[in-house]
Formats: structure tokens, sequence, C-alpha cells
């Protein structure tokens, strides 16, 4: 293994834990909340293992929770960094549960992990460069990408658009919208 570089591979990460009633809310369901806890901590462990340094999160990404996690169920979080910068990661991070009883497993959400690799003085810090080993590695690497470049233009054209929106001249844009004016 090259010393500037590490495979994929070397720093992917599985964090499994099972969904206790102090995790749940009012409703039964597990909270968000607990699950970016969890994302949170697998996020770290894969980036610092890639870093071989302290890493922090700086953005989170696509936190849609496409199906609710129940009590007693088993959680898995596999996480993978998907694209080094200088001294960023961007770790990407597959949520399942388990249902052992009814013997469903089900896909509960991905997201991706902006994270910076810090020195022993705080400072963000230089990252190994990633050997990518396979069609899939290059794909997600690729996507990191172009998901950076959509977030940049994205900002940009919000910033755009909160500077030239007067809400004199642009409040019919609220006819069809649930509110109600009252100045």
């Amino acid at each position: 293994m090259e010393q500037d570089y590490k495979p994929v591979r070397y720093s992917q990460t599985t964090l499994t834990e099972l969904m206790i009633p102090a995790y749940a809310n009012f409703g039964g369901k597990i909270h968000g909340g607990i699950l970016l806890s969890l994302m949170d901590k697998v996020a770290y462990a894969c980036a610092s293992k890639h870093a071989g340094n302290y890493c922090v999160t700086v953005s989170v990404e696509n936190v849609d929770f496409l199906e609710p996690v129940e009590v007693g169920e088993m959680v898995s979080m596999y996480a993978s960094v998907n694209y080094v910068g200088n001294t960023s990661l961007v770790i990407g991070i597959k949520v399942v549960a388990e249902d052992f009883k009814r013997g469903i497993v089900k896909h509960t959400n991905t997201s991706y992990f902006t994270m910076v690799a810090k020195d022993e003085q705080g400072k963000p810090t230089q990252v190994p460069g990633l050997i990518l080993n396979s069609k899939e590695e290059i794909r997600r690497f690729m996507e990191a990408l172009k998901r950076k470049d959509l977030k940049r233009t994205y900002k940009e054209e919000l910033d755009n658009a909160k500077t030239s929106l007067k809400a004199d001249t642009e409040q019919h844009l609220l006819e069809t919208e649930r509110c109600k004016v009252s100045l």
C-alpha cells in the first residue's frame, strides 16, 4: 500500500446497534436524531481511520428517511470513503434495519457526511489519497464530485435569489401557498 494513498476497503466501517425503547419517540418509531448520532459516529470512525487523524463533521447531505425504524430492529450502518479532497473526505453511509422475527430487511436511508481532518493543533491537515479498485468505487467518487459541483451551483443560485427577492414586489408568489400575510 502506498504511504500517501489508501484503498477504500482500508477504512470501511460498520456500526450495528439494537434499537431499544429508550430510542423511540411518542409514535413508537426510532428518533431521527438517534439515527443521525449513530451515523455521525460511524462517519467519524471511517474518516479518522482513513485520515489517521481526528476528523470533524462539516456537513451532512441527503437525510431522507425512506422507512421508519422500529424498536427491536437491528440497525447496521455501512460507511465508506467515497471521495477525498485535500483535507476533506466524503463518507457515504448506507443504513439498513433488520426485523429478525419477521425476516424483513429494509434500506432506511443513505447519507453523505463531509468530514475534515485536523492535526494536533486543531488545524485542517492533508488526508491520504484514495485508491479506487472497482467501477463502483470510481462511480461513487465521480458522484461525489458531481454533488460537490451541484452544491456549489445551488448555493450560488440561492444566494442570488435571496438578494433579488423583494417582499413588496414578489408577494404574488405567496398567493397559492398556505400562508396569510398580516402586516
